[in-house]
């Protein structure tokens, strides 16, 4: 359909159409082929921070996620050891954080922490 001249202008002629971000369409395609892993540790990376209180959240960040476990990538071994003496409070904060009970275990791994 051939534009109309008004006022100066040119419009269209059908009905204007409400845009949509490329994000959201992405988001909406993506959806059937993303694993719910990714989309489970994308929750806990929001979260996490919150959850396990800000000096945890220096020291140690999520890494993987898989199966129900949670791997955590933490800075030393003498935080390594401090974790596992609260394993169980981290653990339980989290998947109240989470709403459900969506981590079954947790590990720690010595690694490079990433934002």
């Amino acid at each position: 359909m051939t534009p109309a001249r008004v006022d100066g202008t040119y419009r269209d002629m059908k009905k204007k159409k409400k845009l949509t971000h490329i994000s959201n369409i992405l988001d909406k395609a993506l959806d059937n082929f993303r694993p719910s892993s990714d989309t489970d540790m994308t929750q806990i990376w929001a979260l996490w921070d919150q959850a396990v209180g800000e000096g945890v959240a220096q020291n140690a960040k999520p890494g993987t996620f898989r199966d129900g476990t949670l791997i955590v990538h933490v800075s030393s071994s003498v935080w390594l050891q401090q974790l596992r003496f609260i394993q169980q409070d981290l653990h339980t904060n989290l998947n109240l954080a989470l709403g459900r009970p969506l981590i079954k275990e947790l590990r720690f791994k010595i690694a490079a922490l990433h934002n």
